[in-house]
């Protein structure tokens, strides 16, 4: 049990890529797994147990990276030593925040009529740029545009928090 990578492809034999087989991923997560499963190595030395749950944290953490694409795509550029967020670069262009703000205010607009239909509208548009932009962030990162590619994982991230603030305000109407 000598598993430990800092690659998560390498970890489940998969090419580092943005487009995954996630069956492969799967079947590989849960192939490590029952060998690296804490229970399985109850009987062994302190050592080897402590081993034992390092290694099962290590495979479940690369596991949820993968299979998250915006993760995904952070695990890439850290391999090809980017830090996608790097906490003392914030910015993101003036013209996505800007609809971003007008996105919340419709939001917001629209919980407080409690507008069901808009709420839906609103959380349907941003899932639907979601997709667009991880599309072509497979295409940034394939073509190896580094740095297109960061400022596209930026996005996708805050888009992510849009959309899982727009489907709170729709839980708390309901």
């Amino acid at each position: 049990m000598n598993f430990p990578s800092s690659n998560h492809f390498e970890l489940f034999g998969l090419p580092a890529s943005f487009d995954i087989d996630a069956e492969a991923l799967d079947r590989a997560y849960r192939a490590l797994q029952a060998e690296v499963h804490p229970d399985r190595h109850a009987s062994g030395s302190d050592s080897d147990r402590r081993l034992a749950m390092q290694t099962s944290t290590q495979v479940n953490t690369a596991y949820q990276a993968l299979k998250d694409p915006i993760e995904r795509a952070r695990h890439l550029l850290e391999l090809r030593g980017i830090d996608a967020f790097d906490e003392t670069d914030t910015k993101l262009s003036l013209e996505f925040l800007e609809q971003q703000l007008t996105r919340r205010e419709r939001a917001a607009a629209a919980a407080d009529t409690e507008n069901i239909a808009a709420l839906d509208e609103i959380l349907a548009e941003i899932r639907g740029e979601i997709r667009t932009r991880q599309a072509r962030l497979g295409e940034l990162l394939a073509d190896a545009a580094a740095e297109r590619a960061r400022a596209a994982v930026r996005e996708l991230r805050f888009l992510g928090k849009v959309a899982a603030d727009v489907d709170s305000m729709l839980a708390a109407l309901d």
